[in-house]
């Protein structure tokens, strides 16, 4: 029988609410320095949900450093669309490592990237998140973060 899958990439509109406050919690502790207590009660949750899943959920954006992104994403066929994604990227100064488009079908292509981030890259769910929101992306999911 095939390994199960010990990692998983949600987007946040499918975490139940709970997930998301332990995440905020976890963010107030290290940001503002206050209690797990101070900081459940604020957020509406209580302190046994908080250690239930305080080690188990994180945003996308840490640990990612030094890591490689491959993600997926269904586009128009568009002069300059391709440009303006490999422009993000280097925006957002990270490596290309692989790229590959297939022949578009119906004027839809499909392109898949291996980024590499760097020390130096910006934050990479912003990053995703801005080609995702260009003009004639209609969808991007990512395939794998080693």
């Amino acid at each position: 029988m095939a390994e199960e899958s010990k990692y998983y990439v949600v987007r946040q509109k499918a975490l139940p609410e709970v997930l998301l406050k332990v995440a905020q919690v976890n963010r107030l502790i290290e940001t503002k320095g206050v209690s797990v207590a101070d900081a459940t009660e604020q957020l509406g949750i209580s302190r046994s949900s908080y250690y239930k899943y305080k080690d188990d959920i994180f945003p996308f954006r840490d640990n990612v450093k030094g890591k490689t992104i491959t993600f997926v994403l269904s586009m128009d066929d568009e002069p300059g669309l391709l440009s303006a994604v490999l422009s993000k990227i280097a925006t957002f100064k990270a490596n290309i490592l692989t790229i590959h488009q297939t022949i578009p079908v119906n004027g839809i292509a499909s392109l898949t990237l291996s980024v590499d981030i760097l020390p130096t890259t910006g934050d990479s769910a912003i990053m995703l998140e801005e080609i995702e929101a260009l003009d004639g992306v209609r969808y991007l999911k990512i395939l794998s973060r080693e």
